[in-house]
């Protein structure tokens, strides 16, 4: 096994119900990258060498593809890095779009956190880029 090592989170994904509202959120809203998108069925987003999938939870079950049916209900959490320095003008910038923040946190070694929801209810979080260093 000590040859075998997993390099990196490659997706994540988010089921949401609105993908109109999903899409305005992660695009306008935090200005994500999209890659991809079938109406209806999903947006996807890239993120550095990886990628966040968002799908309507009945695209990804049951499908015309050969793909494991996957999914999850209720809600999720993804945190993104952000600079640390870029902290306050992301509050100022959620905020002033009416995004309520629901923690700004400061964690023992210094780094921090903020936490928010998008339109389905899941919780975000933009970290200090070196949170888990």
């Amino acid at each position: 096994m000590a040859h075998l090592k997993i390099q990196s989170v490659l997706e994540t994904c988010l089921y949401v119900d609105d993908l109109e509202a999903a899409a305005h959120f992660y695009g306008q809203v935090l200005g994500l990258e999209e890659f991809s998108r079938e109406a209806g069925k999903f947006v996807f987003y890239r993120l550095g060498e990886g990628m966040l999938l968002i799908f309507n939870p009945e695209a990804s079950r049951g499908g015309a593809h050969d793909l494991p049916d996957h999914g999850a209900s209720g809600v999720e959490h993804v945190a993104f890095a952000v600079e640390e320095e870029a902290l306050d003008a992301w509050r100022t910038h959620l905020e002033g779009l009416g995004v309520a923040i629901e923690l700004d946190h400061l964690w023992p070694h210094g780094r921090r956190s903020l936490y928010f929801r998008d339109p389905a209810g899941h919780s975000l979080e933009l970290a200090s880029k070196g949170l888990w260093s």
